[in-house]
């Protein structure tokens, strides 16, 4: 049993960001809103443009 611990806490590299140590999106950020609110809205608005102009011509 313990030889299975240590086995699987081994697989884990230290100093990395690892999945169990992830967060919410802190909302209250602005740098969040940006990144996670923002720009994918705006992105998607640019690309729906562009397809619109690409089609007129």
């Amino acid at each position: 049993m313990q030889t299975t611990i240590q086995l699987l806490s081994a697989q884990i590299p230290q100093g990395t960001p690892n999945p169990g140590e992830n967060t919410a999106i802190d909302i209250s950020r602005p740098f969040d809103i940006i990144v996670y609110i923002i720009l994918p809205i705006l992105i998607v608005i640019f690309y729906l443009v562009w397809r619109q102009k690409k089609r007129k011509k």
